[in-house]
């Protein structure tokens, strides 16, 4: 018997299936510190999330390099998670 994989994204790219395509406008999207996002991951580009977090609201914090840092509510605790500009969208 062949093992699985264990891996990030093993057993998970089914959610991501469909949303691979993306457009030069959305690597270069801008976003103000404050400002509250969406984050929806996609199935290519930088900064990919962990898929736990898709469809959460969160605000941005700050900007690193060409991503950014999302604040989001997890359970009780706030988590600061570090996302590209292609996986985010205004809320």
């Amino acid at each position: 018997m062949v093992k699985s994989s264990k891996g990030a994204l093993s057993r998970r790219t089914r959610t991501l299936k469909g949303k691979s395509i993306i457009t030069v406008a959305q690597y270069v999207k801008k976003f103000d510190v404050g400002q509250k996002v969406v984050i929806t991951p996609k199935a290519r580009g930088g900064g990919l999330p962990h898929l736990r977090y898709s469809n959460k609201h969160g605000i941005i914090v700050e900007k690193r390099g060409q991503s950014y840092v999302v604040v989001v509510d997890d359970l009780n605790m706030k988590k600061k998670i570090v996302v590209g500009p292609v996986h985010l969208k205004v809320a």
